[in-house]
Order: structure tokens, then C-alpha cells, then sequence
């Protein structure tokens, strides 16, 4: 069931049953499951943290399902979308004839979610005054829906998730301090993607499987130009952006194989950073190199992401085609060029007349 402003209601035990379950065998991610697994044994109130689109709400709902009140509702509510005066009522109820076109009374979020469990996402963007609202109804338990004066009791399970430094924004007044610390009883926090990048592949190939479902489609893989393409990239949007990356990729190839070039721009342009990525998610810094291997490895990462397309890496690197072209040929990168060993560079005819210039003996010829 989904609520008019997005907030979804799971009261069927076989729907919560059929959530996916987390994906990753990194480190972090084993670590995750542990934490999930004491966290769901009890009934404390969890705060997620974590960059947008790393899978938040996925586990607030595997804590749901690991835990005692399974077999319970679990309410999902966006909190960005609480910004209208109805907030109250969304919230907490009300009752009929509590304003203006209430005909009927409202059991609000917290009741819908009697005997299980509460996830309010993005909870740092809700307002102050609704802070101090929701805090007393976490206390003590109880609701008051709009136009009653009686409180209502309610077994709820509260997780809260958000990508922003509630502590911060407490101690700058941002947030209600009083509210953070309640929340903040146990704090799980998710790893970026590209903190985890050895479960990268792994989480592609279960999306590929799940399109497969979905589409009613034979079972896609990945050549291995695209599988260097997913490890390099640094995906900002995290598992959300992959997701989104690998159905993009379905969509718009008829192969039983997806190639680098069946993925969005963006993620091939992004690829030139990706050795600085890797280096510094291990913890190292970058080696100190001459400026001819710099300019080798920046033509060589460029050539990779444009799939061996001169005119493209040429964009890519804001140089003149015949002049990467030279360039290409000096460093012996030939064999990553379209045409391969065949692609020679292009030649400037000497001015007729004119015997043709002999090359300069530096290596700054083409600088």
C-alpha cells in the first residue's frame, strides 16, 4: 500500500520476505550483516547513515525482516516530502472534522505501523518543529492524532537513515540535539560504492539477473572492456547510479553481451580518474612519474574510455586530433586506437614548393 505522498506501507509478511537481500562480499559489507543481525535480535531505535542511493532504506528493511516483528507492518516515509501544513496529520492522524476536508479520520504513519516497524528517510530534513513533535511521540510512546486530546499508544519500531552530519547540524542548531542523541542509539553506516569495489561486478551481475526477471529476457553478461569500464568508474550515485547504469546498458543493447560502449557517456569520461581513485580507496598515495609517462597513461586512459575513437579521447584531453595522433604513435598506443597497428596518424603534405621541415631533435615537438 502507498500513501498519497510516497510513503509505503508493507503489511504482508511475503512481501517483506521477498525483499532483496543485502549483495557484497567486501569487508565493509560483512561487517554490515554482522551489525544487522545484533541490531535486528533487538529493539533499540537505529540510525542508518550513508551517502545517497548506497541502499539505506534496503537496510532498514533487512533489519525488519531479521527481527521479531517480522510478521508486522513496515512503514516507509520519504521525509522530504513532510514539508506541508497537513505534516501532523500525516503523522500522527486525525480525527474527522479535525480541518477542513478531513470527512474521514486518518490513522497517520506511526499507527499504520503499530506492531512493526518505522523508517523515516532523510530525517535531517525535517523541520524543527515536527522534531520536537516527533521526539515526545518516541518517548512516550503514544500519539495524539489531530483534534483529539487523548493519546494513543503505539508499539513501534523507529529507524531513522540520512546522508547528512546530524551531529553538526545539532551543534549548530540545525537539528534538535535533545532528538539526534535519541535517535543516535545504535548508528550503522554504509559504505560509498567506490569503498567497496571488489562487490561492483557482484552487484552487477545480480542486477542483470533481476532485469532478466523483469524483462523476461535470456541472462545478459559483460565483456571484459565493460567489467574495466564498472571497477574503474567512481560512482558518485552509488548502487542507485550502477543499477540505473546496467538497465541502461540492457535497454539499448540487442547483444547477448554488453560492451563498454552500450553504457552511459558519462561513466567512459569518468574513467580517466580512475587510477587516481583506485590509489587512494587502497590507502596510498600516487607515484611521482616523469611528465612523458603522465602524458603515456592520460592518452592511454582516454584511448580506453573513448573505445579507441581519436577524435573523442582528442576532446577528452582538449588537444588537436593530429597532434594526439603523433603522440599516439611516439608512445606505441596504436594497438588502442580503432584501426589498431593499421591506424596510422595523419599526415600534414609539405607546402608545394617548399621542401617539408625537418622535425626538431627535442621531445617537445608537439608542445
Amino acid at each position: 500500500m502507498q500513501f498519497s505522498n510516497g510513503a509505503v506501507v508493507s503489511s504482508n509478511a511475503a512481501e517483506i520476505q521477498s525483499v532483496p537481500l543485502l549483495v557484497g562480499q567486501s569487508p565493509p559489507m560483512m561487517r554490515l550483516r554482522g551489525q544487522i543481525d545484533a541490531v535486528a535480535a533487538r529493539d533499540c531505535t537505529v540510525l542508518i547513515s550513508g551517502p545517497s542511493g548506497s541502499g539505506k532504506e534496503l537496510v532498514a528493511r533487512s533489519i525488519h525482516r531479521q527481527s521479531r516483528r517480522h510478521a508486522g507492518p513496515f512503514v516507509a516515509v520519504d521525509c522530504t516530502g513532510l514539508r506541508d501544513t497537513l505534516l501532523e496529520s500525516q503523522l500522527f492522524g486525525h480525527v474527522k472534522g479535525a480541518f477542513t476536508g478531513a470527512d474521514n479520520a486518518a490513522l497517520g504513519f506511526f499507527r499504520a505501523a503499530d506492531g512493526g516497524t518505522l523508517f523515516l528517510d532523510e530525517i535531517g530534513e525535517m523541520d524543527i518543529k515536527t522534531q520536537a513533535k516527533l521526539l515526545r511521540c518516541i518517548q512516550e510512546r503514544c500519539v495524539v492524532p489531530l483534534g483529539a486530546t487523548k493519546p494513543i499508544s503505539v508499539n513501534v519500531r523507529v529507524v531513522t537513515a540520512t546522508h547528512r552530519d546530524l551531529r553538526g547540524m545539532a551543534s549548530r542548531g540545525e537539528f534538535r540535539e535533545d532528538l539526534y542523541f535519541r535517535l543516535d542509539v545504535v548508528k550503522l553506516t554504509l559504505p560509498a560504492l567506490n569503498e567497496r569495489r571488489s562487490d561492483i561486478l557482484i552487484l552487477a551481475d545480480h542486477f542483470l539477473w533481476q532485469l532478466a526477471e523483469l524483462y523476461q529476457e535470456p541472462l545478459r553478461s559483460i565483456a571484459s572492456d565493460a567489467k574495466q569500464l564498472l571497477t574503474g568508474y567512481d560512482w558518485p550515485g552509488n548502487v542507485r547510479e550502477l543499477a540505473n547504469a546496467i538497465e541502461h546498458a540492457v535497454v539499448f543493447s540487442p547483444e547477448p553481451e554488453l560492451t563498454a560502449a552500450d553504457f552511459p557517456e558519462r561513466l567512459r569520461l569518468g574513467g580517466l580518474t580512475a587510477a587516481a581513485t583506485v590509489a587512494e580507496a587502497a590507502g596510498g598515495d600516487l607515484p611521482i612519474i616523469t611528465l612523458a609517462q603522465a602524458e603515456q597513461e592520460l592518452i592511454t586512459r582516454a584511448l580506453k574510455a573513448t573505445l579507441g575513437n581519436q577524435s573523442a579521447a582528442a576532446d577528452m584531453l582538449q588537444i588537436e586530433r593530429r597532434r594526439l595522433s603523433r603522440k599516439i604513435s611516439r608512445y606505441g598506443l596504436k594497438n588502442l586506437t580503432r584501426g589498431g597497428l593499421n591506424d596510422d596518424p595523419e599526415v600534414i603534405p609539405p607546402r608545394r614548393g617548399r621542401p617539408p621541415a625537418a622535425a626538431p631533435a627535442t621531445d617537445d615537438v608537439d608542445d
